[in-house]
C-alpha cells in the first residue's frame, strides 16, 4: 500500500507533469490578461455556463438526441471560437510580433528630438485654441489600412501644420492625423472606434476613436479636446488626462521602445 501510494506522488511530482499543469495554467492566465476588460469577458461567461448546464443536464439526464447534439458539436465550437474572439486573438499575435526586436525600426535621435518638438508646441497650441485634434503615432504594427482611409500627405511634421489641418471647418480637421518615423502619412484618417463605456462624459468620438486604435495596435494617440482643451494620450486600450508637460516625456518613451 505505501508502496503505491509513493509510486502516484513520484508520477503526480514528476518534471513533465508540472511543466504540463504550468504551461496550462500560464495559458488561462494569458487568455484572461487579453480578455480582461473586453467585451469578450461577457461572451466567454456566457459560453462557460452553457457548457457547464449542458455537462450537467448529460450528466443527469439520459438524453440520448441531446447527448448526440453535444457530441458533433465540439467540432463547431472551435471552428466558431477564433472567429467569436478574432480582435482578441489578433492582438496577441501583434504583441508577439512587437517582442521581436529585430523587426522592429527606429528613427534616428536627431529626428525624433525634432518631431516632438514639433508634436507638442502644435498641441499645445492647439489646446489653448480649443481646436479639437487626434494625432496617431504608429508604433511596430502597421498601420496602412487606416493611412489608406486618409488623405495622403507624406510631409515633414511641424506645429504649423498641425494648426492648419486641425484648424476647424478646414477640408480634413474632421478625422486623425496618422505619422509614421518622424513624417506625417495622411490626415482626416478614419479610426476604429472602442465600444467600452467610458466614465468621462466628456470624452467624445476622438476619445473613442483614440481608444480603439490603441485596442487594435501598439499605436500611441494623443487627443486635444474642442470642448475643454484638455490634452489625453490613449495606449494599449487605455487613455489619460495628462498636462501638456508630461506629452514630451511619454512621445521619448515612446519612440525610444
Amino acid at each position: 500500500m505505501a508502496t503505491d501510494i509513493l509510486a502516484s506522488l513520484n508520477r503526480l511530482y514528476d518534471f513533465t507533469n508540472l511543466l504540463d499543469v504550468a504551461l496550462v495554467s500560464l495559458i488561462f492566465f494569458g487568455l484572461l490578461r487579453l480578455f480582461r476588460g473586453t467585451r469578450a469577458v461577457q461572451l466567454l461567461r456566457g459560453i462557460v455556463v452553457l457548457v457547464l448546464a449542458a455537462a450537467v443536464v448529460s450528466q443527469t439526464v439520459q438524453l440520448t438526441a441531446f447527448n448526440w447534439l453535444l457530441r458533433h458539436s465540439t467540432n463547431v465550437l472551435l471552428v466558431a471560437l477564433p472567429v467569436i474572439f478574432q480582435p482578441e486573438l489578433r492582438r496577441a499575435l501583434e504583441r508577439v510580433g512587437r517582442s521581436a526586436p529585430f523587426l522592429t525600426r527606429r528613427a534616428e535621435d536627431t529626428s525624433v528630438q525634432l518631431l516632438i518638438n514639433q508634436v507638442v508646441k502644435g498641441v499645445e497650441q492647439l489646446a489653448q485654441k480649443r481646436h479639437g485634434a487626434l494625432i496617431v503615432f504608429e508604433g511596430a504594427t502597421g498601420l496602412g489600412e487606416v493611412i489608406d482611409t486618409g488623405i495622403a500627405l507624406e510631409a515633414s511634421i511641424s506645429a504649423e501644420l498641425l494648426m492648419t489641418i486641425f484648424f476647424p471647418n478646414t477640408a480634413l480637421h474632421d478625422g486623425a492625423v496618422v505619422v509614421r518615423g518622424d513624417e506625417m502619412m495622411a490626415a482626416s484618417c478614419v479610426l476604429p472606434l472602442t465600444q467600452r463605456e467610458l466614465s468621462d462624459n466628456q470624452m467624445g468620438t476622438r476619445h473613442r476613436a483614440a481608444i480603439g486604435i490603441t485596442e487594435e495596435s501598439d499605436a500611441l494617440s494623443v487627443v486635444v479636446s474642442e470642448e475643454t482643451g484638455t490634452v489625453s494620450v490613449a495606449r494599449n486600450g487605455r487613455i489619460l488626462r495628462i498636462d501638456s508637460d508630461r506629452l514630451r516625456p511619454i512621445l521619448s518613451e515612446f519612440y525610444k521602445k
